[in-house]
């Protein structure tokens, strides 16, 4: 298959807007010169949107990990107590970063494919007052969930002086999100999902009260010293060599966010998401995750009548719809769409098209072209609750 034909409909990396690849191959120019800090003052104030802050967001040169890990050096000394929602593998992650930097760890486990319960998280933090952060993925990736964070955030700053940590990897960008308005402390995202570019680009976002703990605390750190990206920013700097790509690119990609506008770009990431459950409905293939837990970004499907990883291998060699896998325990047993960024309604009636049409390969019973116009429906419909 020649890869200028696949359809990347995978939870990222995600399909990247002519227009920003365009912008990726301008010369390259001086990272401490005028034209660099002229780029960086253009691109820090039009950040502050998408992430729901008034503050300053933070640019890395490093990948959404890095965010993560970020977040954990810089709010936490050895031997502090956090809260950690694990839900999926990335929820897992960031508890793995948290034991490496010797923190207490007090997992809440859920079920794969559920959203947290905020009674849990309020039970842990009773039962464990001295609780420094609690640290949440809003959209977990590997299973499609999104789970509830202004109220979380709600519920912990009610019960508790801990910080509220999320994960925005793959919604920022997707899905609506106050920080400030609902008190979430610190929020981390990359480049590679919803923000429409490669990889290289990890964005941090900082509440006033998160910077008292951040100044304050005695743990050392070097990189990922928020600290200095922030006095940097303030200066129209980084603190280290960036990657100017990919600042030509996302000074690109928020044009495109402004052209359509926000709220326009995560009702678009909405009908996508209803677009995409509708129809798997309507040809009878099961969803992992019910319809309130669901994210706007990715949604995952758990098959019962055919192999999810034999799906996958047909709808790629035949048509190059590429999916992603399940993770850890859920490898082979559900598959993944992205629909987030770059995509479109037409691109859901695309790859629903060529998913029924693998489903008629397999054997599944259902009646051809249901899916489709299901699809259909759930696009006039929330089209037409827009107007």
């Amino acid at each position: 298959m020649n890869r200028e034909w696949e359809i990347l409909q995978i939870p990222g990396p995600t399909p990247i807007p002519p227009s920003v690849e365009r912008a990726m191959v301008q010369p390259m120019i001086g990272h401490r010169g005028q034209k660099c800090k002229d780029l960086i003052e253009d691109i820090a104030p039009r950040l502050k949107p998408i992430f729901g802050t008034t503050g300053d967001v933070l640019v890395l040169s490093s990948s959404g990990t890095s965010a993560l890990e970020a977040a954990v050096v810089n709010t936490t000394a050895p031997g502090d107590e956090v809260i950690v929602v694990v839900a999926g593998a990335f929820g897992d992650r960031f508890a793995k970063i948290c034991k490496t930097y010797e923190l207490n760890v007090h997992r809440i486990d859920v079920e794969w494919g559920r959203a947290v319960d905020t009674a849990a998280i309020e039970k842990q933090l009773q039962a464990h007052p001295d609780v420094k952060a609690v640290f949440v993925t809003h959209c977990e990736t590997s299973t499609g969930v999104m789970h509830p964070i202004e109220e979380i955030a709600e519920r912990v700053h009610q019960a508790s002086d801990a910080l509220v940590i999320v994960d925005g990897v793959s919604s920022i960008g997707g899905a609506q999100v106050d920080m400030d308005g609902s008190g979430i402390d610190l929020l981390v995202s990359g480049s590679q999902k919803a923000m429409m570019l490669p990889a290289g680009l990890a964005f941090v976002a900082v509440s006033d009260q998160a910077w008292k703990v951040i100044d304050d605390n005695p743990r050392p750190r070097f990189y990922l010293d928020l600290r200095s990206y922030k006095k940097s920013i303030d200066n129209g700097q980084t603190p280290f060599t960036p990657a100017l790509s990919l600042l030509f690119g996302l000074q690109e990609v928020l044009r495109l966010i402004e052209e359509e506008g926000l709220q326009n770009v995560h009702e678009r990431h909405q009908v996508m998401k209803e677009m995409t459950r509708a129809a798997f409905r309507a040809v009878n293939v099961p969803l992992l995750v019910s319809d309130e837990d669901a994210s706007s970004t990715v949604t995952s499907v758990r098959p019962q009548t055919f192999e999810a990883e034999q799906f996958r291998k047909i709808v790629n060699q035949e048509f190059g719809l590429m999916t992603a896998g399940g993770q850890q325990h859920m490898k082979g047993e559900i598959f993944r769409i992205g629909h987030m960024g770059y995509s479109r309604p037409a691109n859901v009636l695309q790859y629903i098209s060529i998913i029924e049409i693998a489903l008629k390969r397999l054997g599944h019973d259902f009646e051809q072209g249901a899916g489709t116009t299901a699809a259909q429906e759930a696009y006039l419909q929330a089209t037409r609750e827009m107007d």
